[in-house]
């Protein structure tokens, strides 16, 4: 049973407020597409001028992350997956879920040591981190590392809102559950693609920024 309620947990903090959370980041790095640099700082300023932010990201981001991502890779090395004897969509589904939530997480983790740790450091400040950005997509070893660590997590959540609906008794038929299925990928196309136009934006002369910053960055993480 304490298996049974931990699962429980797990999934309920990977739609709430993981997943939402995932949705806000996507829209607020969109804004480098949309605005710009301007349009990235102001999202990014707006969200660090909310009260109490350090708290609320504490409590709804680091530690639920953290919880979902070690338990989770503790679920990724219990799974047994079957797909050698039966072949079927729910069984790609069980086996995805659990490659893509390992690769996720070691996404995030890099992508928080990258970006926010680096703030908390104080290497770079809010204002130049879409010139951070710039210049770590523009190397293509790193742009690549996106690309699969993006793809991985947007994927992950979006087969995980589906099995949350699932597994909590919310689509209980099979219609139920093909319909859902459509929404979920839909949502995950929806969510990459704000991420990927993010990205190719964040490559941009536009997010270029100093020499002094680029050397700090390769020392840091080169």
């Amino acid at each position: 049973m304490k298996g049974y309620y931990a699962r429980k947990v797990h999934s309920l903090l990977g739609l709430v407020p993981l997943s939402l959370f995932l949705i806000e980041h996507a829209i607020t790095n969109y804004a480098a597409f949309d605005g710009g640099q301007a349009g990235f700082q102001k999202a990014v300023r707006s969200l660090n001028d909310l009260p109490l932010v350090f708290f609320l990201e504490l409590f709804f981001i680091w530690l639920p992350l953290l919880f979902h991502g070690v338990y989770g890779l503790y679920i990724a090395y219990q799974a047994q997956p079957n797909i050698g004897h039966f072949n079927t969509e729910r069984n790609w589904r069980y086996v995805l879920q659990r490659v893509s939530g390992v690769v996720a997480f070691v996404f995030i983790v890099w992508h928080v040591y990258s970006t926010r740790f680096q703030i908390s450091l104080g290497n770079v400040t809010h204002d130049e981190l879409g010139g951070w950005m710039h210049d770590m997509v523009t190397q293509p070893g790193y742009f690549v590392f996106f690309l699969v660590g993006v793809i991985a997590t947007t994927f992950h959540f979006a087969n995980g809102v589906w099995a949350f609906l699932v597994s909590w008794g919310i689509t209980v038929g099979p219609r139920a559950q093909r319909i859902s299925s459509y929404i979920c990928m839909g949502l995950f196309v929806a969510v990459t693609a704000l991420f990927m136009l993010s990205l190719f934006a964040f490559r941009g002369e536009e997010f270029a920024n100093t020499a002094s910053v680029v050397t700090t960055l390769k020392t840091l993480i080169g």
